[in-house]
């Protein structure tokens, strides 16, 4: 049976027998049944990619929020809200007669064993492993490929017209900016260390400076882009990624507050009432308590 082909079994009768199961195809059955119009989930059914979109990035970063965590319950409940996203897209693009699950599943799986020669190839490929070169081979052949399936639906070509083109506009910025930077230092355009960078950093901060003391919001807006840019850039060279960076930053944050909030409440305060002094007072205070 050919991918395209697949048809999860559903009958009316079943709809009202779902019961939970280890086999994917239940999940199948399940996002057929809230997508079947009449009998269907109302809310369900009038989703389409575009709404369910912000859904499947705030699944993804539940993942990594349960993964931070090390929360091992939540990862596997985190891990199905997204496996739903991918089955939600993958029928509604069978709706259109586009693509099925199946297809996805295929298409992943082809890539898989296409990229890993030195695993699923033939026994002298096994042996030599990843050769030089041979990596740019497989890309290029997956591009032929993708301008050939693009050709027969009749969609236009979506080849990069720059070096940096095919870089996801999509992207979280900072990932962007961090993917940006790789790439271009793939053909040498990159600092050397560092050091320079840090001089880069107090350059943008002086320029933002200027910009906030002119009262231009457009250049401040510019410039703090800049800044953020440089460091970036400065994560990259340091072998940190900024993404992770923050979010220990940003825990940080919510713990110190924690503590605020606790301390306020022994005391019976409240944040509101509180003053600025004492918050600071107690903030300082949390840097040093365990």
């Amino acid at each position: 049976m050919s991918a395209r082909s697949y048809q999860p079994p559903c009958s009316c009768l079943s709809i009202f027998r779902m019961k939970p199961s280890r086999d994917i195809t239940r999940l199948l059955e399940i996002m057929q049944a809230l997508r079947t119009p009449v009998t269907g989930c109302p809310r369900d059914l009038e989703q389409d990619f575009k709404s369910i979109a912000p859904y499947t990035l705030e699944e993804a970063f539940e993942v990594i929020d349960a993964i931070e965590r090390d929360d091992i319950d939540d990862l596997r409940e985190e891990l199905g809200d997204l496996l739903l996203q991918v089955v939600f897209h993958a029928r509604m693009a069978e709706e259109m007669q586009a693509f099925d699950f199946g297809d996805v599943v295929q298409a992943i799986t082809h890539k898989m064993i296409r990229r890993h020669p030195h695993v699923f190839g033939e026994e002298a490929a096994r042996g030599a492993g990843m050769a030089k070169g041979m990596w740019d081979k497989i890309k290029a052949e997956e591009k032929a490929e993708r301008r050939e399936r693009r050709a027969a639906l009749n969609l236009g070509a979506v080849e990069p017209t720059g070096f940096l083109d095919d870089i996801p506009h999509g992207f979280p910025a900072l990932m962007r900016a961090l993917k940006l930077q790789q790439k271009a230092a793939k053909v040498g355009f990159d600092w050397s260390e560092a050091a320079p960078i840090l001089d880069k950093i107090e350059e943008e901060i002086g320029e933002l400076k200027q910009a906030i003391a002119n009262g231009d919001r457009e250049n401040t807006e510019e410039e703090y882009g800049d800044l953020l840019f440089a460091m970036v850039n400065l994560g990259r060279h340091l072998k940190l990624e900024p993404e992770s960076a923050l979010r220990g930053t940003n825990e940080k944050f919510r713990s110190r507050f924690h503590y605020i909030e606790r301390k306020l409440n022994e005391q019976k305060q409240t944040l509101d009432a509180a003053t600025l002094d004492e918050m600071e007072a107690l903030w300082q205070e949390a840097k040093t308590a365990k």
